[in-house]
């Protein structure tokens, strides 16, 4: 039983009673709560993000230190011509005109084998390495130092669809993840209201293959490609339905959530629902995000000239990159942009005739490429971005025909090159034959080409598996050993 209160208590707690604010505490009380309160509003937006990052993309270490931690792939959507860009051939000048008589298969379905013919396009040195680079990309080659040109790429199919699906995925068949793909399931998410691997296709058209060629294949579909669009917008139907406020749409997402989280206890292996669950919120946060990412009206003027983004030629692929850069400065880990869609002439399938298409489509991608090596330099941006540029193959050394412009697909032999963080530019590797048809030096299949990306992100390709079909998948493949471009790296 406790005692009366000395009148000396009793005054103390009637002047304690008397010292309480309107919301019932006193003042320290108050002060120690509000306190508190604060650092709980941080520990609640540091638990909020670890939420976010909680699935499939939360953050991962990587198997050793990474040299990059964004990828940049240009893909030229086609096959560019290695004897027209990055890999002079002087004998093919001298031999121009004659039949090719050689042991190496050219011609792909049937179609008619010409004479040798010569690059109209000239080759200078360019930079301190004295880099040879054609005519067709002036601009790019001003930054010759930077570039780490492999001229012995070599690939296993002379068909588009098999081609991209190859370099974008390791395999000639559908239902593989694609490099980007497995970045994201190696590293996760640098960010949490975009997604880690975009995609901006052609306006004349995606890659023969469409979406394969940046699907998640086996693995949960968080890990898949976005594809954005270039101009207006980013992402079609992610605008908030008109009459319907952000409170409403956020309380609808979490009673959606509530519902699928319920049934997800009752399925706790449905890899997909817990994906699908991601993407709405994903959805949700990307509505201002996205649209601010792409929004090039916060460039400068000059920034907007540079890429090339006023202009008409340049426009489109200058629009892309420029979202590229905005897009990285935001934590997207991977983004793929295509030059060229479609099929023959409205790619870089120079079948008819390769001089006029391959003016096009390089005098699309010249400048704006060549800006984003600049930009990226002056951002910051360069030390941590890995640049891809290639095609699905390159082209014959032969016309399609006699005395006709044309080239056909060339799969034995192709440039590709890379730049950027870890790259050791200036320099070329590997050798094609003397007239440019097959690799024979440093040959670089693109399983090699992919372990080497992989490398440059911290990553062994040999330890980033997925368990699928009672094997441990790798992107580059398991009937194979891939090497390493060792020679590539600075």
């Amino acid at each position: 039983m406790r005692p009366n209160p000395s009148p000396e208590t009793a005054g103390a707690a009637s002047r304690f009673a008397e010292n309480r604010t309107p919301c019932g505490r006193t003042r320290r009380e108050f002060l120690w709560e509000v306190g508190g309160g604060f650092a709980g509003l941080a520990l609640c937006d540091l638990l909020s993000r670890e939420t976010a990052f909680a699935g499939a993309l939360a953050p991962r270490t990587s198997h050793f230190p990474a040299r990059a931690k964004h990828v940049i792939f240009l893909f030229m959507n086609g096959g560019p011509s290695q004897v027209d860009t990055f890999d002079p051939k002087p004998e093919l000048d001298r031999l121009h005109g004659q039949t090719y008589s050689g042991p190496l298969a050219v011609g792909s379905n049937g179609r008619p084998v010409g004479r040798l013919a010569k690059s109209v396009f000239p080759f200078s040195q360019h930079g301190e390495s004295g880099l040879p680079i054609s005519s067709l990309y002036p601009h790019l080659a001003q930054h010759a130092d930077e570039l780490c040109v492999i001229r012995s790429m070599h690939t296993d199919t002379a068909a588009h669809a098999s081609g991209c699906l190859q370099m974008n995925t390791g395999a000639v068949l559908i239902g593989k993840p694609a490099l980007g793909s497995w970045l994201s399931y190696g590293l996760g998410t640098l960010n949490e209201n975009l997604p880690s691997f975009v995609v901006m296709t052609d306006p004349r058209g995606g890659p023969i293959g469409s979406a394969s060629n940046w699907s998640s294949g086996y693995m949960p579909a968080s890990y898949q490609g976005t594809l954005f669009r270039s101009g207006g917008t980013p992402l079609l139907d992610l605008a908030t339905p008109t009459g319907t406020s952000e409170t409403t749409q956020r309380r609808g997402l979490d009673l959606l959530k509530t519902l699928n989280e319920q049934h997800l206890a009752r399925h706790d292996q449905d890899g997909e629902l817990m994906c699908r669950i991601e993407s709405y919120e994903l959805a949700f946060r990307m509505q201002t995000t996205a649209a601010e990412a792409v929004d090039l009206a916060r460039e400068t003027a000059h920034t907007r000239a540079m890429y090339g983004v006023d202009e008409p030629r340049t426009a489109d692929f200058g629009r892309k990159c420029l979202i590229t850069r905005r897009l990285l400065e935001r934590g997207v880990r991977f983004v793929q942009l295509y030059s060229g869609g479609g099929h023959i002439e409205d790619t870089w399938d120079g079948h008819t005739d390769c001089i006029s298409n391959h003016t096009l489509h390089a005098g699309e991608t010249d400048q704006p490429i060549a800006a984003l090596i600049t930009d990226l330099k002056r951002t910051g941006l360069w030390d941590e971005t890995l640049l891809v540029w290639g095609g699905e193959f390159g082209r014959t050394p032969t016309s399609e025909g006699v005395d006709k412009p044309g080239r056909d697909h060339n799969w034995h032999g192709f440039t590709m090159w890379l730049a950027g963080a870890g790259v050791k530019g200036g320099q070329a590797i590997g050798a094609t034959d003397e007239l440019g048809f097959g690799a024979v030096e440093d040959r670089c299949h693109v399983r090699d080409l992919h372990a080497t990306i992989l490398h440059l992100m911290g990553l062994d390709h040999r330890l980033l598996t997925y368990f699928h079909q009672g094997l441990d998948q790798r992107l580059t493949g398991i009937e194979h050993e891939a090497e390493l471009v060792r020679k590539a790296f600075a």
